[in-house]
């Protein structure tokens, strides 16, 4: 992907550190960028839920849930859990029992209160994991390729090497596990953990087989290595019954989770959480116990008020997310089959002898279709800027070449409507530049 630097933002590279200047810096603000530049283009590129399918204003009375739990769980009186929720509170959070239940209901991962950090966000808790564990001049950081670049990013920040690693439709390639723990312990470097989306994954919107799952935990623990598994799409599974996470098969402790509420409840809370029930250095404290020194140097403790919401609503179901994403499957899904069949009635019968095609996920936010030609940032802005239709490079999310065919469509953010009207002008351009490219 080419991006130009103004004579600016030259100078700036100065100032900045030189990881500024790495593309990958670049992509976010790119993207949100490019929206804002064509707000009447039908926008594919968004993994965001649909405003329409959570209502924020009757879940900030779950709050008053979660007040009336603890006056009567802990005895306190009603101003005293208020003040409490309004005052600087426990680094490592409040809701964490409330947590391990609701793990313990839906994903069969059974761990103390104690092995768990609520966060700002997952991000915070991938950043966490990068400023706690990692030495910059020691460790490397494995990462599925193409990926979500939200931790491949951080890692550029902080200086952190990652390696990445090829995938295919069941998952990793667990031969390319084994060949770069080989290269790095080579390169007198330890490769420290694995990063990879195990559940209808971002970009790719795939899922790892259960071969794969328990071949790739078995490598973990032969090498040593952590793994770091992101959840945000594992509930939302459309066609088959949803996979075991590594970490409820986690047999050794190499499974470092990481979870985020943006998608089952809502983004705006900016609430995530990371469990590491590992036993640090043959002490008695947990993982989680020893990062709350990071945590505590970032954002302090994580808003005791975001937190109360969440627990409430966590009481009202039940400590179960389940009845909360059942209510939102059907949308999911539906969006889904009307993209499919949309891609099929548009791509299926134009000439193009199956140049163009496309996976059908199990389920999550994404699906990618592959082009008979680069899709680049330029196509991106011709996309958008001449048919109306935004849509996301995968190669965006990769850290080597090879998928530059390929672009990244989300249904999740999309009425019918757009999907329609989007499909058909993504067509028109498909169509455009191959003409085009006879002609050069």
């Amino acid at each position: 992907m080419a991006f130009r630097l103004t004579s600016e933002q030259i100078q700036m590279q100065r100032i900045l550190k030189n990881c500024f200047s790495d593309p990958l810096l670049n992509v976010m603000n790119f993207l949100n960028e490019v929206v804002l530049e064509f707000p009447k283009a039908i926008s594919f590129a968004p993994g965001r839920p649909l405003e329409s399918l959570f209502n924020v204003e009757e879940s900030l009375g779950a709050i008053q849930s979660f007040v009336d739990y603890q006056i009567k769980v802990n005895n306190l009186s009603r101003a005293m859990v208020f003040g409490d929720l309004g005052q600087y509170n426990r680094t490592n959070g409040i809701i964490n029992e409330f947590i391990t239940r609701q793990l313990a209901n839906d994903e069969n991962i059974q761990i103390q209160p104690k092995a768990v950090i609520i966060t700002s966000g997952c991000q915070e808790a991938m950043a966490t994991l990068l400023m706690g564990l990692f030495d910059p001049a020691k460790d490397v950081l494995l990462a599925s390729d193409p990926t979500y670049i939200g931790i491949t990013g951080l890692a550029k920040l902080l200086g952190i090497s990652v390696i990445p690693i090829s995938v295919t439709e069941e998952g990793l390639e667990v031969r390319a596990v084994t060949r770069a723990i080989n290269e790095v312990l080579a390169t007198g470097k330890r490769p420290k953990a694995l990063y990879v989306i195990p559940d209808f994954n971002n970009p790719l919107g795939t899922s790892m087989t259960m071969e794969v799952r328990n071949e790739i935990l078995q490598i973990a623990y032969k090498n040593g290595l952590l793994i770091f598994e992101d959840n945000p799409y594992g509930m939302f599974a459309y066609d088959e019954k949803r996979k075991p996470t590594l970490k409820a098969l986690d047999e050794h402790g190499v499974v470092i989770y990481l979870n985020s509420f943006s998608k089952t409840l809502f983004p705006g809370l900016r609430l995530g959480f990371l469990v590491a029930d590992q036993q640090v250095d043959n002490s008695k404290y947990l993982l989680a116990e020893e990062l709350s020194k990071v945590k505590s140097l970032t954002t302090i403790n994580t808003s005791p008020l975001l937190q109360a919401l969440v627990g409430g609503l966590l009481l009202e179901s039940n400590y179960s997310l389940l009845p909360i994403v059942e209510a939102k499957l059907s949308f999911y899904r539906t969006n889904r089959d009307f993209m499919l069949n949309r891609l099929a009635e548009e791509f299926g019968s134009n000439g193009l002898d199956g140049a163009v095609k496309w996976t059908c996920p199990a389920g999550g936010f994404f699906l990618t279709v592959t082009l008979p030609f680069e899709f680049d940032a330029e196509c991106l802005r011709v996309c958008a800027a001449d048919y109306g239709v935004v849509c996301c490079p995968m190669s965006f999310f990769c850290l080597s070449r090879g998928r530059e065919h390929q672009i990244r469509l989300s249904f999740s953010y999309v009425t019918k409507e757009e999907i329609d009207r989007g499909i058909r002008q993504l067509n028109r351009f498909v169509q455009a530049q191959i003409a085009q490219n006879r002609l050069a």
